[in-house]
């Protein structure tokens, strides 16, 4: 083993270079070089730089650099470790750093180092204390041929606990917060396959003083005695001393030391100061000050004064207090009033001062004064004592069994001193109710004596103990209650599904709370895509009593998805229903529901057309769903078959030229899936597509009823019950500026012969044109026809509409209406005419302007007049209203007032002109 050292003192902020030899090792060799750091404070970390700075040796388990020595470690030189070495010092306190001289490193000529065992040549001292909460580092490395491996045990075989690491290759044990079970034995083991070494080291355990009990101020009278404790913790264990104002304590009789407490018995003022325990060992010390007052006073009740009035009731105990401040302590003695308090066996005078009495009663009440005395004075206090009769609940809360939204009132009424004042509250389950937040459910009801609790719109959460507390300043009492609110249960809980086939689901639940009522029956509800919301469903057992918590639904449909759900219910009544199970669907099955509604017939020629219900998803069943669709001509006995795989498709359109038109067949038609066939629907007749009509309707004639209408006949087409239904007619028209191509057209029933066609332009000639048609298409059209629409009526209505009036009839008169030039001509008049209770309107037509109604004008009535012409009725005139007629006759008109004249023999009277509709 080679050692090599750097040389002199290196000063960390001036180093000086001094140069280095070249060190020569064999192959296989160890080698140690020697940092030898520099004078310095404070503590240093190492490293090497090989060759060239920063290029810094990397520790393995080869190399090692202690932070103990500085010193770098090669167990086994290689040639790759030939090169300069430089060692770098840091402090850790002001990071400066500086690098000795390099040190050459070369292999030696004359041959290669054997193998060797072991040698270790860092190691920690064999005793080695520690301080408590520290962190420990072990260093250990060895030189050899080959490279070492490095372990480490306790010598008393215990295994480390978490907090111990490995570090550096286990070149260094480190144990953090060091406490007293970390002590021991320690053993590095180096091996390598010539042998191995051990190195042993002893940590020990060691604490500074630490306080348990520290000293505090203290201020005594004089004559008592002090106490003074203090207590420190460490090891070794510390010893104690004691200072009075910065000198050692002097002992005497009465002042003595032991274990670290301080006694003065008899103190006098003297002996007031400064004080100082001292706990110490050889790792440290502390202090603990404090200050001590000794002090001299008469009695003075200031600080402390006496109750001015202490209130008890009758059979109680109640203590007097009498504590004034004094130094010495001074001596107590009562009178009640102007006589002495004399000790009795229900009257105690206290070592304290105080006064007790026992068993009061109302004689024990009045006015108490205690007179203090000591060496430097006398002081005395007053209390009033005030005797009362206790308070008793006279009517208290009792258990009461409720159900949810009942009102209940709960008791509490007292009797009590009337010197007294009362004080209600009420506890729920340990909590004081606050009538404010509770106040929708809890109200305070009574008089002064009474502090009943209302509970309105009871919920399940009031369910608990109520309290009553009565207080007053002398006592309190209190009486309690149980409230059970019972409700309908709870929701069920982990609904599950635990079996399911194509039509029955197995169940099962766990009970939900059961609000203070057990459940008496379960129900299942289902839901699928296809419900309307939850159904409730068929269970075995039909009826679930409340103990059983599994049932089998049965009655479902095969390949539907199920949620499930179960409401539960007790004698309340029915809860919340369970949360849905997870989605199942039910296995498949053959169909068993065939399409309804099964018909057909229409289309084209050579079309046999069937429909039919699809069947709902929901029936299906299962997968692959799909129809046959089986027909026969009537009287034929084999069956032709199809299949329609959509399930969702309503028909079938059988093509075939063969086909006879408005022929008969039998259709029926059923379902399968991929479970099977299911059943066909009942056999129904439809026949085949008709025959188009194919000949046109003959004698086409064309006629105007007004300036908008005109009317359109024909005869019928031949037609054979065995062609078909015949649906009817199709009239097409157009005007003569128009295109056949843009006409309109309307539909009649077959058994009509003609058409009205409204709408139109007045004075305008019209084209119109008329084929039959049925199920299978239209025939051709007929000839074409025209026709011109009439001219518009006149839009001057009728004017000066006079009316005269008796009990029996009304009189009528009004100008002529003249048509205008592209207005029809006047052919005649109508009268409209109503009572104004009733609308079902009358008609007159007349040639001439005047009318005369025969009425009986028992009520009001409602008259308008129009011109009629070809081209259809004009405009209406203004309505007029004829009053009902009494004992006189009436008459007036629609102009102004001034064109009414009187006539002999009849009384003017007020005209009422009445512009309303007349229906």
């Amino acid at each position: 083993v080679i050692r090599i050292y750097h040389m002199g003192s290196i000063d960390l902020e001036n180093f000086k270079t001094r140069m280095r030899s070249t060190v020569s090792v064999r192959e296989g060799q160890g080698v140690v070089l020697l940092c030898g750091p520099p004078p310095h404070s404070g503590e240093l970390s190492y490293a090497w730089v090989f060759n060239e700075y920063p290029s810094f040796v990397e520790e393995d388990s080869r190399r090692f650099v202690s932070q103990e020595t500085g010193h770098l470690y090669i167990a086994k030189v290689e040639s790759s470790d030939v090169g300069n070495y430089t060692c770098v010092v840091t402090s850790t306190v002001t990071n400066a750093r500086v690098l000795g001289s390099p040190t050459p490193l070369v292999l030696r000529s004359d041959g290669v180092m054997g193998e060797y065992e072991p040698k270790i040549e860092v190691q920690f001292p064999e005793t080695l204390p520690a301080a408590k909460g520290s962190t420990v580092k072990l260093e250990c490395f060895a030189l050899g041929n080959p490279v070492p491996q490095i372990n480490w045990r306790r010598s008393d075989g215990m295994p480390f606990p978490n907090k111990i690491k490995l570090r550096k290759f286990n070149g260094v044990l480190e144990i953090s917060n060091f406490q007293q079970e970390d002590t021991g034995s320690y053993e590095c083991i180096a091996e390598n396959s010539r042998g191995k070494n051990v190195a042993r080291g002893r940590l020990t355990y060691y604490a500074k003083p630490h306080w348990v009990q520290l000293i505090r101020d203290m201020e005594i009278a004089v004559e008592d005695s002090l106490y003074w404790e203090c207590r420190a913790s460490g090891k070794p264990k510390p010893s104690y001393r004691w200072l009075k104002n910065g000198d050692a304590l002097v002992l005497e009789d009465r002042i003595q030391v032991e274990n670290g407490a301080l006694t003065i018995s008899n103190l006098n003022v003297t002996d007031s100061g400064m004080f100082q325990c001292i706990a110490e060992n050889k790792h440290g010390l502390i202090y603990s000050s404090a200050e001590l007052k000794v002090v001299a006073s008469a009695p003075d009740f200031s600080r402390n004064p006496m109750k001015k009035l202490v209130q008890v009731q009758v059979g109680s105990l109640v203590i007097l207090d009498c504590k004034p401040r004094a130094s010495p302590r001074a001596l107590s003695f009562w009178k009640k009033g102007d006589t002495m308090v004399r000790e009795q066996p229900r009257i105690f005078l206290l070592n304290d001062g105080g006064l007790k009495i026992l068993n009061v009663t109302k004689a024990d009440a009045g006015t108490y004064t205690c007179t203090a005395e000591n060496q430097f004075g006398k002081a005395n206090g007053t209390t009033n004592l005030v005797v009362t009769e206790p308070t008793r609940i006279i009517l208290a809360p009792s258990n009461m069994d409720v159900a949810v939204g009942e009102s209940v009132i709960l008791p509490c009424q007292v009797q009590h001193d009337p010197l007294l004042d009362i004080m209600f509250a009420w506890y729920f389950n340990g909590a004081l109710t606050d009538f404010k937040k509770d106040g929708s459910h809890f109200e305070k009801v009574g008089g002064s004596s009474s502090g009943d609790l209302m509970i309105r719109n009871i919920q399940l959460k009031h369910s608990g103990k109520y309290v009553c507390m009565v207080q007053t300043v002398v006592d309190s009492v209190s009486s309690a209650a149980e409230l059970i609110v019972r409700g309908s249960p709870g929701p069920p809980e982990n609904v599950k599904v635990d079996e399911i086939t194509d039509t029955t689901a197995q169940l099962s639940w766990t009970e939900g709370t059961d609000s203070h009522s057990p459940v008496t029956s379960y129900a299942v509800q289902a839901r699928t895509p296809f419900s309307v919301g939850w159904q409730t469903v068929t269970t075995v057992p039909e009826v679930i009593d409340g103990k059983t918590h599994t049932a089998t639904v049965v009655e479902l449909n095969p390949w539907v998805e199920y949620e499930f759900r179960v409401v539960a219910s007790n004698k309340i009544g029915g809860g919340e229903p369970s949360l849905p199970s997870e989605k199942v669907r039910t296995e498949e099955a053959a169909p068993e529901v065939a399409p309804s509604e099964v018909s057909g017939g229409g289309g084209s020629r050579s079309e046999l057309v069937i429909t039919w219900e699809p069947v709902p998803e929901e029936l299906q069943n299962g997968g692959g769903f799909g129809y046959v669709v089986a027909f026969r001509p009537l009287g034929v006995t084999t069956w032709i078959q199809t299949v329609v795989t959509s399930p969702d498709n309503p028909r079938y359109v059988f093509r075939n030229e063969s086909i006879v038109p408005f022929s008969p067949y039998e259709v029926k038609v059923g379902v399968y899936n991929n479970k099977g066939e299911g059943p066909f629907s009942p056999v129904t007749t439809v026949f085949s597509a008709e025959e188009e009509p194919t000949v046109a309707p003959s004698h086409i004639s064309a006629h105007s009823l007004s300036s908008t209408e005109i009317e359109v006949s024909w005869n019928t087409i031949p037609w054979k019950l065995s062609n078909g239904h015949l649906l009817g007619y199709e009239v097409r028209y157009w005007n003569n500026g128009g295109e056949e191509e843009s006409s309109s057209k309307v539909k009649v029933a077959g058994n009509h012969t003609s058409a009205v066609l409204q709408g139109l332009k007045s004075n305008l000639a019209y084209y119109t044109a008329v084929r039959a048609y049925n199920s299978a298409g239209a025939g051709p059209f007929s000839a074409t026809v025209n026709a011109t629409t009439k001219k518009t009526p006149p839009s001057q209505p009728p004017g000066n509409v006079i009316w005269n009036a008796t009990d029996t009839k009304v009189l009528l008169n009004w100008e002529q209406v003249k048509a205008m030039e592209n207005e029809s001509e006047v052919t005649g008049y109508k009268v409209f005419y109503r009572t104004s209770s009733q609308n079902n309107v009358q008609v007159l037509n007349t040639n001439k302007t005047s009318a005369e109604l025969l009425l009986p004008i028992k009520e009001d009535y409602i008259i308008e007049v129009k011109a009629t012409t070809d081209g259809g009725d004009g405009t209406s005139s203004e309505q007029i209203r004829i009053p009902r007629i009494t004992s006189m006759d009436a008459r007036g008109s629609t102009s102004a007032i001034s064109n009414i004249h009187s006539k002999s023999g009849y009384i003017p009277v007020l005209l009422f002109f009445v512009v309303n509709a007349l229906w």
